[in-house]
């Protein structure tokens, strides 16, 4: 059955607010406890600062009219880890805020699609028109930027005390990823990885980036040449005219921008969330910090997307540690905030500066 409470909020102003959760809370087999009846208070927050504001070059800050303050939600015993979030809802009229307090070490930081493209290791944009990544070196240079900028201090942060730091590329696992990367089936030696480093310089350095110039002229109808137009000049072509073919067949490495620990694990999109989520499960991880690349594509709807791991983890999208494509501009700062923006419909938003590891306490001699 639906309960309400009755919430007076700061303006005087009285809400009805449907509190959230099983009555009674039931147990397991064990007699443990499996749910609880939370309390869906929500009290407004008055002059709250802006959200996302610690990287407003990558992220423009979020400013919303209403935003409340609830209950804690996530509150495991033994938390070390501190990480509040925010989602917006249409129906309470504004975005909602929570603390909540994780198990470091069952939580997993995500890196989604942290491709090595343009940043030295040999994997390069073909040109004078081939398109990877953000699509243009600039752009490529530019998330290199964000990524030494925001997710790897955060990594490097975080690393020691979580349960893992799993990157996800896209295909398969080729040979040279086994040498070079441990996996959820293998942890290489150091010779593999000294090997496989030497195996990734020489095949990406044998490919030819080049592909075909941008046509010179197009053949148009007279009756519908702007679809005849969009048809021979689309605005994405990352086929193999414009990136020369096996370009997508190539090994992709992780960011060089990101300095990996040997324990850190890459998962390929083609082995399917299925083993990812059992895996993940078997390390004894509930929480998972999810951050990486594209906000509107590949961060929510690929293999380790939020889409996927929604179903099955208390997820945290990391605001300000992703990037959404950004054509036309040169900031993904806009792109960025709306795509994350909507997301928070149905899933809940951190940013780094909220994500904090108890300070042990300091004890005398």
């Amino acid at each position: 059955m639906t309960r309400f409470i009755l919430l007076a909020n700061w303006l005087g102003a009285v809400l009805f607010v449907p509190l959230v959760g099983n009555e009674p809370a039931t147990n397991d087999a064990t007699g443990v406890k499996t749910t609880r009846l939370y309390e869906n208070r929500l009290v407004r927050m008055k002059d709250p600062q802006p959200l996302l504001a610690d990287w407003p070059q990558f992220v423009q800050p979020i400013e919303e009219t209403v935003r409340y303050e609830a209950p804690r939600l996530v509150d495991d015993e033994r938390a070390d880890l501190s990480v509040r979030a925010w989602r917006f809802c249409y129906n309470a009229r504004g975005i909602i805020e929570m603390p909540n307090r994780l198990s470091a070490e069952r939580t997993a930081v995500v890196v989604v699609h942290p491709w090595g493209i343009d940043d030295g290791q040999g994997w390069d944009t073909p040109q004078p028109a081939g398109v990877a990544d953000f699509c243009t070196i600039e752009k490529n240079e530019l998330a290199g930027h964000h990524t030494r900028q925001v997710i790897d201090p955060l990594l490097k942060r975080l690393r020691p005390h979580v349960s893992l730091v799993l990157y996800s590329l896209r295909g398969k696992e080729y040979p040279t990823h086994k040498k070079l990367y441990r996996s959820i089936h293998h942890n290489p030696s150091e010779d593999e990885r000294a090997e496989g480093r030497r195996d990734l310089a020489r095949i990406l350095g044998q490919f030819q980036y080049q592909g075909e110039a941008l046509p010179s002229t197009l053949e148009i109808s007279r009756e519908t040449p702007v679809a005849d137009y969009f048809r021979q000049m689309p605005g994405l072509d990352a086929t193999a005219r414009y990136n020369n073919a096996g370009f997508w067949d190539l090994p992709i490495p992780v960011c060089s921008h990101i300095d990996m620990a040997d324990d850190d694990i890459v998962y390929y999109d083609e082995q399917g969330y299925g083993p990812l989520r059992d895996y993940l499960k078997s390390r004894g991880v509930r929480h998972v910090l999810l951050t990486g690349y594209a906000t509107d594509m590949c961060f929510c709807s690929t293999t380790a997307g939020y889409e996927n791991l929604s179903r099955d983890f208390n997820v945290f999208l990391v605001g300000d540690a992703t990037l959404a494509t950004f054509p036309a501009n040169r900031s993904p700062r806009y792109a960025t905030n709306a795509h994350i923006s909507f997301a928070s419909l149905n899933q809940l938003v951190t940013q780094s500066s909220w994500i904090k590891l108890d300070v042990p306490a300091q004890t005398e001699d």
